[in-house]
């Protein structure tokens, strides 16, 4: 009996012997209170529970596969990813749809998002690209990563899509900025949108984003239009205390005040129904995954690895900060999703699949000492 034992214990550890149970136990916590507050969110629907919860358990295959492949053979398919990641967003200007231009394409059985592909292919290409030649990176280095980096952003925001492709630039920006990149090019970078801004308001701007600025500044210049959102989630936010309203028990979500209440607006659910210990609660959840995600990265030992994975860790800190200040007002609306909380499915596998990749690294770290 203890053979048999030992023999099952050893092959469950054969299988999970590449995942970091820290950063794992986060994610998994952070998935259940995403599927309470959903619940919540849903008015109680169980089919919105089971689907998402399907969501996260094809995503948590997803990590543990990735989470086994060896890390040089990341490293010499990040070209090969990257190229068939920018296929899909060269097809969804075609055949996608969406409600304000073409985000998604219609595979029948689901929707499938292709700009969230280079959330992970996009890093991992910048830090292959990286780790073949000397850091900190020269200036030819670094306008060629920007290429690399313009094209996949270039082509999100023909669909138009803002929000994702800022948000898919500052993964690979940020593997950059770990390699070294001066700060010289955030300075230019600053000074040319300042420059280019009073040229983007009057001629590239759709009238929807200049609402969305406008509402910003001012949402009160328009309570019952633009504004509306906003004011509402706000309301929710403040109302919330520091308990909150108990679970299912949100005025403005359950009257449907508060839009977006199971996708984009998740969050201010969360801080209506669970207060500021709940939103604390998250956010220390949040800062151990990035957390974890700067400590692998500063073990390995892999040039490749240790950009790679603290560029996907600062990414999922801008994901957080942004549909964090959106909900609150700090920032404008974008249609930037709260990650693993709010109601999507390729959002989450893609973000599951980089925590895989960041457990790659982690698996592939050379043992101190020898």
């Amino acid at each position: 009996m203890n053979v048999i034992l030992r023999f099952l214990l050893d092959l469950v550890l054969r299988f999970v012997r590449t995942l970091d149970w820290v950063l794992l136990g986060a994610l998994v916590a952070l998935m259940g209170i995403g599927l309470a507050v959903l619940h919540s969110a849903g008015g109680q629907n169980p089919a919105l529970v089971v689907s998402q919860g399907a969501r996260y358990g094809v995503g948590l295959g997803v990590l543990w596969l990735l989470s086994r492949v060896p890390l040089m053979r990341l490293r010499d398919a990040a070209p090969v990813a990257y190229l068939l990641s920018l296929l899909p967003l060269v097809a969804v200007l075609f055949l996608g749809t969406g409600r304000s231009g073409a985000h998604w394409l219609d595979l029948g059985v689901f929707y499938f998002q292709p700009s969230e592909l280079l959330k992970l292919s996009l890093p991992m290409m910048v830090a292959w690209y990286l780790n073949t030649r000397p850091l900190p990176p020269s200036f030819a280095t670094t306008v060629a990563s920007l290429l690399l980096v313009a094209v996949p952003t270039g082509l999100i925001l023909l669909q138009p899509d803002f929000g994702t492709a800022m948000l898919v630039a500052s993964s690979g920006v940020f593997v950059l900025f770990l390699a070294g990149m001066s700060w010289w090019w955030f300075v230019a970078a600053a000074a040319g949108v300042a420059a280019v801004a009073p040229v983007a308001w009057f001629w590239l701007l759709r009238p929807y984003q200049k609402d969305r600025i406008l509402t910003f500044l001012d949402p009160e210049s328009d309570p019952l239009g633009a504004g509306w959102n906003i004011i509402q989630s706000k309301i929710a936010i403040g109302s919330g205390g520091l308990r909150g309203q108990g679970w299912g028990q949100g005025s403005q979500s359950h009257l449907n005040y508060v839009p977006e209440h199971t996708t984009d607006f998740i969050f201010a659910v969360l801080s209506e129904e669970f207060g500021w210990l709940g939103v604390v609660t998250v956010l220390a959840l949040y800062l151990v995954v990035v957390g974890r995600c700067l400590w692998i990265a500063a073990e390995s030992r892999d040039g490749f690895g240790r950009l790679l994975a603290g560029g996907l860790g600062l990414a999922l800190f801008v994901y957080v900060l942004v549909n964090g200040g959106m909900i609150s007002g700090l920032l404008p609306v974008v249609g930037v999703p709260m990650p693993l909380l709010s109601f999507g499915g390729t959002a989450a596998v893609s973000l599951l699949a980089g925590m895989g990749v960041v457990m790659a690294v982690h698996a592939g770290r050379p043992v101190r000492g020898r």
